[in-house]
């Protein structure tokens, strides 16, 4: 249980950081909404999921997997927006994975 609200805690944290630029660029709501959202999930998963693999890798392999759906339809319309997302989810997933397998080893 532990493991889940780590997982739960640092993604909502990762998500208040991804979600500042993006209400500074007043962007729609549901797309904030949306950003926060996954980077709750994320957490999640990175906490729970049990990859052998380094946790930076794990946090941004599981952060690009749970982007793919929103990735998708954020490209049909705006697919250089995705430069600024790709690159927000290396670093936000590399640090989520870190500090996740960080507080979960203790």
């Amino acid at each position: 249980m532990k493991k889940v609200k780590v997982g739960i805690l640092l993604g909502f944290v990762a998500g208040i950081i991804d979600v500042i630029p993006m209400i500074l660029q007043k962007l729609t709501w549901d797309a904030n909404i949306s950003a926060l959202s996954m980077w709750v999930i994320a957490g999640l998963l990175i906490s729970t999921i049990d990859w052998r693999i380094n946790s930076i890798v794990k946090g941004i392999l599981i952060s690009f997997l749970v982007l793919v759906p929103s990735a998708i339809l954020i490209a049909w319309k705006e697919p250089i927006s995705l430069i600024p997302i790709a690159t927000m989810t290396i670093i936000l997933g590399g640090l989520l994975g870190y500090s996740i397998g960080k507080i979960n080893n203790l």
